[in-house]
């Protein structure tokens, strides 16, 4: 800081009382020397970088203060007091008196300190009348109050509702009780920090040198970071990696309804078919082509049924499933993964895994977002049951660290049977989801693939375990709301106790 500021300084504190309680408060000091607070602090922690020249003692304390609506009330009254004044004594509707100077924020305190009334079968709909003659602007004079330094002199209770109002703000200052050091001098020393070719030339290299301070911090290296999700995808990949499975072409967020629901048996009439819960597209609004011979079997397995399946009975349309939409899942990837498998000459067993982006026309909560990622893994071969699924999913989760598992019955409408997977959490207690899984049915599998042929599958959120990082709302992971020093400041990796 400038040295002429730690002068000024060591000059009042020079002329402070002495003794034990002798010293100088720095807001008391900055005030008396003309100077902004913050300059007088940088210039009391340049002075305690040079040894023992003065004692600075951490402080703060709080006062209270009008906030820009509390001065807007100490000047023009309170909301309440103003529309009470405008209120013409005939009164008016009640939608003229909420356009009323503090109509909109005082008509509620005003109805409820009973000085105005309200008549809801008046002609023309309700009515606002003055329930009293004349009314003191208490807020006011306490703002006033206040403002003279008396706010101490409020009874507690006022205080608060003048806060919970937002007409009082409690600021808490912080400052220093400046002593003089064993070592105090109204001369800034100022220690050298290098020694120069000059210094030693002319021989000025005797005066004293500041300490070298071995415990601090060099500057961080500048490089890349990591966003928690990469770090999590990344880990997840390598997992499907060692266990063999090879990734899907993810690359097409836009996707036809055949593939995102027809081809996995999911009916035209389902609910997660509504523009509720799923994002259509307007241009283009339709698929140019789906493959002829394949589509032949989904509808008829839709309409009249096949493979043991009677189907859903209904008239399947092809305007329908061509309709072009975002993506709910990156099931249409391993659907249009088996389809290609199937047209192999010979079948061989395969094992596919997925981690890409998905949408859905959700409401946003600390937990949901309307994008996020989806991770799915597939096993197709033949002879595979329940108990394969569920040796899969322990050996793929206990490479995640995630041990106790449970599995659950459930409904999926393109697997049977289906399993919810929960996980048991240390830190909440309790059992919670951390994934879906299932067979694939027979009406989504022999249309395209051998009759022998069974597959099983799973999928889990990518940005769930992502808040393993101490992330509470997921909204925080992507978008707008992102904090850069979050990614920053995320560990490279997770150590487990």
């Amino acid at each position: 800081m400038s040295p002429s500021v730690a002068e000024l300084l060591l000059e009042r504190l020079d002329r402070a009382a002495a003794g034990p309680g002798g010293g100088l408060c720095s807001l008391e000091a900055a005030a008396a020397l003309g100077l902004d607070h913050q300059t007088l602090v940088g210039a009391v922690k340049s002075l305690q970088a040079l040894g023992e020249v003065i004692e600075a003692e951490a402080r703060s304390a709080t006062r209270w203060e009008l906030s820009p609506e509390g001065a807007e009330a100490l000047r023009d009254g309170s909301p309440e007091v103003r529309l009470f004044r405008s209120l013409p004594a005939e009164g008016l509707p009640q939608s003229d008196a909420m356009k009323l100077p503090g109509g909109s924020v005082g008509f509620s305190k005003a109805m409820a300190n009973k000085w105005l009334r309200l008549e809801k079968g008046a002609p023309g709909g309700p009515r606002v009348f003055r329930a009293v003659p004349e009314v003191q602007d208490g807020v006011q004079e306490s703002l006033r109050r206040v403002q003279q330094g008396e706010a101490e002199g409020l009874p507690e209770r006022e205080r608060t509702e003048l806060k919970r109002r937002k007409l009082l703000l409690e600021v808490t200052l912080k400052s220093y009780w400046i002593r003089k050091g064993s070592a105090f001098s109204t001369a800034v020393a100022r220690q050298e920090t290098e020694l120069t070719p000059e210094m030693i030339a002319t021989g000025s290299w005797r005066p004293p040198f500041k300490p070298y301070n071995f415990s601090a911090l060099g500057l961080p290296p500048a490089c890349g970071h990591l966003h928690p999700l990469l770090k999590v995808r990344s880990q997840l990949r390598q997992i499907f990696l060692e266990m063999g499975f090879t990734e899907m072409p993810t690359d097409n967020f836009v996707e036809s309804s055949f593939w995102n629901f027809d081809a996995l048996f999911q009916p035209q009439q389902h609910p997660a078919r509504d523009q509720h819960d799923t994002f259509f597209l307007q241009d283009p609004a339709e698929a140019p082509e789906l493959p002829a011979g394949y589509t032949a079997k989904v509808k008829k397995v839709h309409s009249q049924g096949g493979y043991g399946s009677q189907g859903y009975k209904y008239d399947w349309r092809l305007e329908e499933a061509r309709k072009n939409l975002l993506r709910t899942h990156t099931t249409s990837a391993s659907a249009r993964a088996l389809y290609r498998l199937a047209r192999q000459e010979k079948f061989s067993p395969v094992k596919y895994f997925s981690i890409d982006r998905v949408f859905r026309n959700e409401s946003l909560d600390a937990t949901h977002l309307a994008e996020f990622h989806q991770v799915e893994g597939v096993v197709a071969d033949r002879g595979l049951t329940l108990g394969h699924l569920m040796g899969t999913l322990r050996q793929f989760f206990s490479k995640l660290g995630i041990t106790q598992l449970r599995f659950k019955p459930a409904y999926n409408p393109y697997t049977e049977p289906s399993m919810e997977v929960f996980s048991y959490h240390e830190g909440l207690k309790k059992w919670v989801e951390v994934g879906n899984s299932g067979v694939f049915r027979p009406e989504l599998l022999l249309p395209m693939v051998p009759e022998n042929v069974s597959v099983i599958a799973w999928g889990l959120s990518l940005e769930r375990p992502t808040m393993k990082y101490g992330i509470n709302n997921i909204r925080e992971l992507v978008g707008h709301r992102i904090n850069l020093q979050m990614v920053y400041d995320s560990p490279l990796c997770r150590l487990d106790t």
